[in-house]
């Protein structure tokens, strides 16, 4: 595996970010894993800031929309090819204005929108993360996810998802 200037232990940020239809809004990668797949909009926490701070961050910086903060809901870790800790915090964050217009950043996303969670469980190019997300969430609520499989696409050797319920 390639060195990272981020070391062995990476931290990134994701927003879960839900409007009053109860409505997320998703991005589709152009890069990476993800490519071509809705996901939440997320990043690597930089050395300046805290780890909610980044999601409300990546969230603004990917989809324009200013958030508020309403609290850590999940943490996602994994190992990659039993080299890479790689670790997310998932915070479910508020629009502070819902007609805020959405501004993709092309760079990195094909697009952004609001999906119901509905719509996101049907939807075969939603994440892996978000289809578990979506299921929980209609099910049962959040808790704790064992077992997941990301696929091979990421190289994990170990994966684990938790979610408050």
């Amino acid at each position: 595996m390639k060195k990272s200037k981020r070391g062995n232990v990476w931290l990134g940020a994701a927003g879960l970010v839900v409007n009053s239809k109860n409505e997320w809004l998703v991005v589709k990668k152009r890069y990476g894993g993800l490519h071509g797949k809705w996901s939440l909009p997320a990043g690597f926490v930089n050395a300046d800031e805290t780890i909610d701070q980044a999601a409300m961050r990546e969230v603004k910086e990917e989809t324009g929309i200013d958030c508020t903060l309403f609290g850590l809901i999940g943490f996602r870790s994994g190992v990659i090819r039993e080299e890479v800790s790689d670790n997310m915090g998932i915070f479910l964050l508020k629009p502070v204005d819902e007609q805020q217009k959405i501004k993709a950043q092309l760079e990195e996303l094909y697009e952004a929108a609001w999906r119901s969670p509905e719509e996101l469980s049907a939807d075969p190019d939603a994440s892996v993360m978000l289809h578990e997300m979506v299921e929980f969430l209609l099910d049962e609520g959040f808790e704790a996810i064992e077992d997941v499989d990301p696929g091979e696409i990421f190289g994990y050797s170990s994966y684990k998802l938790f979610f408050k319920k």
